[in-house]
């Protein structure tokens, strides 16, 4: 489990964010690749419902991390076993329990992960079908970031500068937003400078804590309305149409 600069491993089940806690709440259960991905979901979250028009929605946020992305299992009605940690491994099994736990009317699935070097139109059609195979009655979103969830964050140098005053605004132009170009790596450039060459060279598993410091910071700043990802945008679109949809 990743660790951030407060010291302190936040839990893999929990209620992270509560708004209004009673009955007829939205309940929104997260599912994210790994911990930093939970500081900056629960940032946009907290920033988006602030910002959103129209009817104020009572809600609370089950952000639910794993360790890393993993695969998706070839038996989609395989039962993981205590060594699969990954989102994907997950995720049919989870689906299944989801659908007949949840209350379908008070209740929003997102799953947000990396593209990585993956096609992302295609990784969140595959996932979108198996939601609507393993959880047919749940209202979902699926949000791929790409190419890693530091694209989001890249997308608002105003909120990397009042986290990272140091940040090298030159540095961040060379970015081209939502690009296939080593998106943490470039992060880790524009915040850190020279000092980022030993930490691209050690990769994982030290870039964690980096990343994880990162979101955690950064995240606070973030405003949905001025930030340029592409990927993000297409998140919170859908976000409005699934909420929208519930107000008609």
């Amino acid at each position: 489990m990743e660790r951030c600069s407060t010291g302190v491993t936040l839990p893999e089940e929990g209620v992270f964010e509560k708004e209004i806690s009673e009955i007829g709440v939205l309940r929104i259960e997260a599912l994210v690749e790994d911990l930093s991905g939970t500081y900056l979901i629960r940032s946009l979250l907290q920033n988006y419902f602030k910002e959103r028009e129209g009817k104020k929605i009572p809600y609370e946020v089950y952000l639910r991390p794993h360790r890393g992305i993993g695969t998706l299992p070839t038996d989609l009605s395989y039962r993981p076993n205590r060594h699969h940690y990954g989102l994907l491994n997950l995720l049919p099994a989870k689906l299944r329990a989801y659908e007949h736990s949840l209350d379908k009317e008070h209740s929003l699935l997102l799953i947000v992960l990396d593209a990585d070097k993956k096609d992302p139109a295609e990784l969140q059609s595959r996932i979108n079908r198996l939601v609507e195979k393993q959880a047919p009655s749940l209202d979902h979103v699926v949000a791929v970031a790409v190419e890693e969830l530091e694209a989001w964050l890249l997308g608002d140098f105003t909120a990397i500068k009042k986290a990272y005053p140091q940040a090298d605004e030159k540095i961040y132009k060379r970015y081209r937003q939502d690009s296939i170009s080593g998106t943490w790596e470039q992060l880790a450039e524009i915040i850190l400078g020279k000092a980022s060459r030993s930490l691209i060279r050690a990769g994982y598993p030290a870039v964690g804590t980096y990343k994880c410091d990162w979101a955690e910071k950064i995240s606070p700043n973030l405003q949905v309305g001025r930030n340029r990802s592409p990927s993000l945008r297409r998140f919170l679109t859908e976000l409005d149409q699934v909420l929208a949809s519930r107000e008609l």
